[in-house]
């Protein structure tokens, strides 16, 4: 059988339909957004010891300088401002977010589009903002989660005891989280982190639920 042009359109558009909605259906988003210092962090990685959950974390790509012993390609993908604008150009990531100003993270499409492959159920690590969209984005396939600190004062203390920022850039990240915690509203559940094994269990009760229906 010979194609027309129009055809081919056609047949090449329903299989990437197709095999878009063929991938969805064996794997579901669970989307993490916190401000930064609320815990979000260590219980992502508490949860990926649990095997029989099958999941996989999504590395955000990133155009900040990499902290202590983060490592490019296991913790982030370690990008220049220019680079990272590049790609914003060529449509490569499903959400982006400049945090501060030019410091940009975001969520390769390449990325999500591997894990899919994988047949994983994949966790995102990404800004409270990028994590509205990709809930809206895929809507009852995509389970997302606000990890909040007890209070502004605790998360204050927090942020000190890292000793990694100046009291300057704490300020920022604080004034930011204000900003942040008043999203909280639009994420599918909200988890206080007042204690980790607490949390991280209520958590994982959460995810076995979602990934169960």
């Amino acid at each position: 059988m010979f194609l027309t042009d129009l055809d081919s359109i056609i047949f090449y558009s329903t299989f990437a339909t197709y095999k878009k909605v063929f991938l969805l259906s064996m794997n579901k988003l669970i989307i993490f957004s916190a401000p930064s210092g609320s815990g979000k962090t260590t219980i992502v990685r508490e949860l990926l010891k649990c095997k029989d959950l099958n999941l996989s974390f999504s590395i955000s790509t990133t155009s900040r300088e990499p902290r202590g012993q983060e490592q490019n390609g296991i913790d982030y993908y370690f990008i220049s401002v220019e680079a990272f604008k590049k790609q914003i150009e060529n449509q490569e990531f499903l959400e982006w977010e400049e945090v501060y100003t030019k410091t940009f993270y975001g969520t390769s499409k390449k990325e999500i589009e591997r894990l899919w492959q994988l047949r994983k159920n994949i966790l995102l690590d990404i800004d409270v903002f990028g994590g509205i969209n990709v809930k809206k984005q895929f809507g009852t396939k995509a389970l997302s989660l606000f990890i909040q600190p007890p209070s502004i004062d605790i998360l204050r203390q927090r942020l000190e005891n890292r000793q990694t920022d100046s009291a300057e850039k704490i300020a920022i990240r604080l004034a930011k989280a204000q900003k942040e915690m008043e999203q909280a509203i639009h994420f599918d559940q909200i988890i206080v982190n007042d204690n980790l094994a607490t949390a991280v269990a209520q958590t994982e009760k959460i995810i076995r639920n979602f990934l169960e229906k």
